[in-house]
């Protein structure tokens, strides 16, 4: 049986949108890191924080749904 918690997490990580979201948007960094100039220090710092924010944003939506499975199979084999 899955929590609320769980199956909005494993909505949100199959739904459409938000996948295509996270996406565009770690291309638009990429290719505005890609693009940035040798003075542009900043701004590719910048970037990359982002790059590094929506990675923890995946896997942590991500840790919900598995620590949920995890938990189910701890009970049903009694560990």
């Amino acid at each position: 049986m899955s929590t609320i918690k769980e199956e909005r997490a494993n909505r949100l990580l199959n739904d459409p949108i938000f996948k295509e979201t996270l996406d565009t948007l770690e291309e638009e960094l990429k290719t505005t890191w890609y693009n940035s100039s040798i003075t542009e220090t900043e701004a590719r710092e910048h970037c990359w924080l982002s790059l590094r924010l929506l990675a923890r944003i995946r896997t942590h939506i991500s840790s919900i749904l598995e620590t949920g499975e995890i938990a189910r199979k701890i009970k049903e084999y009694h560990i």
